[in-house]
């Protein structure tokens, strides 16, 4: 390539971290932003509940056939039909009127979403299709979602302290529109060298499996395991799937390429994806409620809490990269999830009377380890895919990856809960049992000396449990990444190949 062309693909990629960074401030913004939808929309707790869920439940739907399809009509015209509806979707979230509206909008907000990501992903092979170039373009677009997770709550913090409600949705519109404009003009389009069929039945099984997960786990995380409507669905879902997974082994074309997970390195790279997923939504989910209801932080000042977490991601993400070209990724891999482990375990021995300096020490490690797992993990995984399934591959691992963070929440959020319960004692009634914020609120009126003390110290002993559980799955993870992974992976050669038989369609 030109000096020119390789200077283009470089701005390329900015534009796809630009829009991307969207999609992963999307996802917790809204977590500042309820208090104030609750009163402004006159919006249940159930609808509360549905603005993050129908978000969640339409991504988890949508993310295979979009990649499929992405393969067959062209990456780069599918991807900015998601752009302009993921623009177009948050415009219509600032603007809803009402609590069933926003519902609608988010649904929406999660269809633009579910195309966006696997395809922003799976342009990247036939922009890079060197090895060492293609691993440094997959960091950074990893990096731009990661970054706009803890990035979302300071910045739905500064906006509702300064504007109105509808300004955290806003925010993704110019991200959006200034990535949608350079992808259209510096991405060059690119579609699998081979006739792509479609695969109705799978698509459809696929869907419905991830939806009918989705719901169950998101049922389970609200109203507790023993919600029959919960296993009912997460059995469909399982049941859904199991048949996808038959189906695949047999239909002539299928939707996804099983052979991939005979490679251990797409294998363990989707399950180490997925696990960091899996703990980072949950903890996103209880440290901000620890901040809130604990310390008595303000939404902004409980977003700025978290912005150690920034600071350790980009530094694990410069250190790890050429330990990575050096020394392969099982070492950083293991490393990552060391640390990950350590900052949590500090994390574990959090009390209600911990000062910041020790919360930021934990928070920096965390995002220590997210910035070196999670990098390393996409690129073993991702580097496997042949470019003509870079689509229906990534939107495979991101489904993966999505349906990791909602069981996170799920899972976790329970041993919290029941933490919360266990240390609550006589005090686990209702209003306090309901949750830490209503529990604070209802003890301290006149009448209860001290409790609000022992509902603060009872969420900080269910958060401390929740951590602990996270610490243990990953110092279990870094014991297998050193097991399971070969030292080093082979020659890239093949990938490197495909990519540059496949090319881009309109070359420019």
């Amino acid at each position: 390539m030109t000096e020119a062309s390789g200077s283009r693909r470089w701005w390329a990629l900015a534009a796809l971290a630009l829009a991307m960074l969207a999609t992963g401030l999307d996802s917790t913004v809204l977590t500042v932003a309820l208090p104030t939808l609750a009163r402004d929309l006159h919006a249940s707790t159930s609808q509360l509940q549905w603005f993050s869920g129908a978000y969640t439940l339409v991504l988890a739907a949508v993310l295979l056939p979009a990649g499929a399809a992405g393969d067959r009509v062209g990456r780069k015209r599918l991807l900015l039909a998601g752009l302009v509806i993921f623009a177009a979707a948050s415009v219509w979230c600032a603007y809803c009127g009402s609590a069933g509206a926003l519902i609608a909008a988010r649904a929406a907000l999660g269809l633009g979403a579910a195309v966006m990501m696997p395809l922003s992903l799976a342009v990247l092979p036939s922009i890079f299709p060197d090895r060492d170039e293609r691993a440094r373009a997959f960091t950074i677009w990893v990096t731009s979602t990661a970054v706009g997770l803890p990035l979302g709550p300071i910045l739905g913090g500064w906006l509702l302290e300064h504007f109105w409600w509808g300004a955290v949705f806003l925010i993704n519109v110019p991200l959006v529109l200034v990535g949608g404009a350079a992808v259209a003009a510096l991405v060059p389009e690119s579609r699998s060298p081979d006739k792509v069929f479609l695969d109705p039945p799978g698509a459809v099984l696929s869907s419905l499996g991830l939806l009918a997960l989705t719901f169950g786990f998101i049922q389970a995380g609200q109203d507790g395991w023993g919600n029959p409507v919960a296993w009912v669905m997460i059995t469909a879902g399982i049941a859904a799937l199991t048949g996808f997974t038959v189906w695949q082994h047999r239909a002539a074309h299928p939707l996804i390429d099983l052979r991939l997970f005979a490679s251990r390195w797409f294998s363990w790279g989707t399950i180490f994806a997925t696990t960091v997923s899996f703990g980072l939504f949950g903890l996103l989910f209880a440290v901000p409620q620890f901040f809130q209801a604990v310390d008595g932080a303000s939404p902004l000042g409980t977003g700025i809490r978290l912005l150690p977490m920034i600071g350790g991601l980009l530094v694990g993400t410069r250190a790890a990269a050429p330990v990575v070209r050096k020394s392969g990724a099982r070492p950083v891999l293991a490393a990552g999830f060391i640390l990950l482990a350590a900052g949590l375990g500090l994390g574990a021995s959090s009390s209600r009377s911990t000062g910041y300096s020790l919360t930021a020490t934990w928070i920096i490690l965390v995002g220590a380890g997210l910035g070196t797992v999670l990098p390393a993990a996409m690129n073993a995984a991702l580097a496997e895919l042949p470019p003509g399934r870079a689509g229906s591959g990534s939107a495979l691992i991101t489904a993966l990856r999505q349906a990791g963070g909602t069981i996170g929440v799920a899972v976790l959020g329970t041993v919290l809960s029941s933490g919360y319960h266990t240390a609550l004692g006589q005090l686990d009634r209702p209003p306090v049992s309901d949750s830490v914020f209503a529990g604070v609120a209802a003890m301290r009126s006149p009448g209860h000396p001290g409790a609000v003390a022992s509902v603060q110290s009872a969420f900080t002993h269910g958060m401390d449990l929740m951590l602990a559980t996270t610490a243990g799955i990953c110092a279990l993870a870094a014991v297998l990444a050193v097991i399971v992974l070969p030292r080093r992976r082979p020659a890239d050669t093949t990938v490197v190949a495909d990519a540059r038989r496949e090319g881009p369609v309109n070359a420019r």
